[in-house]
């Protein structure tokens, strides 16, 4: 499905801010930021899961979509989304990790790893499947995370990371993929921001 905005500007003069969408940003000293940038109703549970993950230390940013449905129409792909407050946010942070929710049924439990980023992204991979999660590089060249201008990779190293995680896993996430339910995260959940947290404290030889 297409995007219905082009770039945010476009988005800006057809939507409401505060009311169809929302942003946040959180600015850390780590060379870390985690973006969400399908926050909120449009890809549920990516905006709670970036935001347990930057905790206090690293940088965090969503776009949120607010919407009671139709959210997908704030959708602004990864290679065009120029929100100012997130292009700013990139260019002062070293390594950038995204977390977008692949919507895909036949996914399974799924937790794609991609981007320029090759020995993190390996690591993240490792870390997660240590704690049972389906983690596997992306197969599908659409969703590689290997374009310049995507957001993983606008960096201050031009090489970051990419987790698309399948609606399935995010659902073992939270009680719910509801509003309502994303604020009542499960055991697992904790489980998976540990292990992101922990590969991003990890470094890399």
């Amino acid at each position: 499905m297409a995007d219905k905005y082009r770039n945010f500007a476009d988005l800006e003069r057809h939507e409401q801010s505060g009311v169809t969408y929302d942003i946040a940003v959180r600015r850390a000293q780590t060379a870390f930021a985690i973006v969400a940038p399908h926050g909120g109703g449009i890809e549920g549970g990516t905006s709670e899961i970036a935001d347990a993950v930057a905790g206090p230390e690293h940088s965090f940013y969503t776009f949120e979509g607010l919407k009671g449905s139709g959210n997908q129409e704030l959708h602004i792909t990864s290679t065009r989304f120029d929100e100012p407050m997130c292009v700013t946010l990139l260019g002062v942070s070293d390594v950038v990790v995204t977390i977008h929710g692949e919507e895909g049924e036949g996914e399974g439990e799924g937790v794609f790893v991609s981007g320029l980023d090759g020995p993190r992204s390996e690591l993240i991979t490792r870390v997660l499947k240590r704690e049972g999660f389906d983690a596997q590089p992306q197969s599908n060249p659409n969703l590689q995370g290997t374009e310049a201008c995507n957001l993983c990779n606008r960096g201050l190293t031009a090489a970051g990371v990419q987790l698309e995680l399948s609606k399935a896993v995010r659902q073992t996430l939270f009680e719910s993929l509801t509003r309502e339910g994303r604020t009542h995260p499960t055991e697992r959940f904790d489980v998976f921001v540990k292990a992101l947290r922990e590969a991003l404290s990890t470094a890399i030889r």
